[in-house]
């Protein structure tokens, strides 16, 4: 057989044996031998498990890119009322050769009086920072805000010898109106705030700037599911009543202002959604001079704020 001589000399060419010609030649007991331990189910491809297992990975990483990161404030003016405001901030980008006026001066300053750290930057990379916005060779970097869950919003109550008062917003999604509703809410003894986690405004550098840095001062917190938050409250003791311009009371007659309360303040537009209102005990409204348009959300908040910290004072005096 070609290359299969067995004379003298001869070599087997590679390649050219296709195997034993008599008996297995232990391929049988190769065979035998067990591939290792079953994979998990999420680990086979095209299991049921491992689909679920994929859904849930690339969910978790959307979750991840949703989460809140740093905020960048741009601009000599915003810049200058953030630092006196004492908004929490990690570092002052500053343009290198920037014309300094008394707004760049003083917010060096204060950034420097705060331990913030003062970084120079050349104009492109502070414009790439900036997003392109109009920073004027200053900007601010601020970390994100960490809310409280909703349950610390009891516990903060539970602490103080007062019924517990708590404001939640219901679509304000201008932080200015947010900015004005925390700063009331603090005035007028609110234990904290309670904000939906969608369609709502967030405590950004703006409703920081607008509460006077109450926002430091008093809890906010997160509802992911605002309905089932407020049934969780009323659960627990607390009377909820709703600002809605069609109320079944008006300021006046809140008789509920010594009970335990949730003050639920809707969107300038549309008021109190459907489910928040067949939630709520009581509505409430605002008598107001015939052709006068309605307050917006933080004016209203402050306005009924105002009337339960009277009552509970009167009766505080009885």
């Amino acid at each position: 057989m070609a290359g299969n001589s067995r004379r003298r000399g001869a070599i087997r060419k590679t390649g050219t044996k296709k195997g034993a010609v008599a008996g297995s030649g232990g391929q049988r007991r190769r065979g035998l031998e067990g591939k290792g331990p079953t994979p998990r189910a999420s680990m086979r491809p095209g299991h049921p498990a491992q689909r679920r297992a994929t859904a849930q990975a690339k969910a978790a990483q959307r979750r991840s890119k949703d989460k809140p990161t740093s905020e960048l404030v741009a601009g000599r003016n915003p810049v200058v009322e953030c630092l006196r405001a004492d908004v929490p901030a990690t570092a002052l980008y500053v343009q290198l050769g920037v014309d300094a006026d008394d707004r760049v001066t003083e917010a060096v300053r204060l950034a420097a009086d705060r331990g913030i750290s003062v970084l120079e930057v050349a104009k492109p990379e502070l414009d790439r920072l900036t997003g392109g916005a109009l920073h004027q060779g200053l900007s601010l970097q601020m970390p994100p805000f960490e809310y409280a869950h909703p349950d610390d919003l009891l516990e903060a109550a539970a602490e103080t010898a007062e019924p517990p008062l708590l404001v939640a917003l219901d679509g304000v999604t201008d932080p200015r109106n947010l900015g004005a509703v925390i700063r009331s809410a603090a005035a007028f003894g609110a234990n904290g705030v309670l904000l939906p986690q969608r369609r709502s405004a967030g405590v950004t550098a703006v409703a920081w700037r607008t509460s006077a840095g109450t926002a430091a001062k008093l809890p906010v917190a997160l509802a992911t599911n605002l309905t089932r938050t407020l049934r969780q409250y009323a659960e627990a003791g607390l009377m909820i009543v709703g600002l809605d311009a069609d109320g079944s009371v008006d300021v006046d007659g809140l008789s509920l202002a010594t009970s335990p309360l949730v003050v639920v303040v809707g969107s300038e537009g549309r008021g109190l959604s459907r489910l928040v209102r067949e939630t709520c005990d009581e509505t409430v409204s605002i008598p107001m001079a015939a052709g006068v348009e309605s307050l917006n959300a933080s004016v209203a908040a402050g306005v009924v704020l105002a009337e339960v910290a009277r009552r509970r004072r009167a009766a505080g005096r009885t």
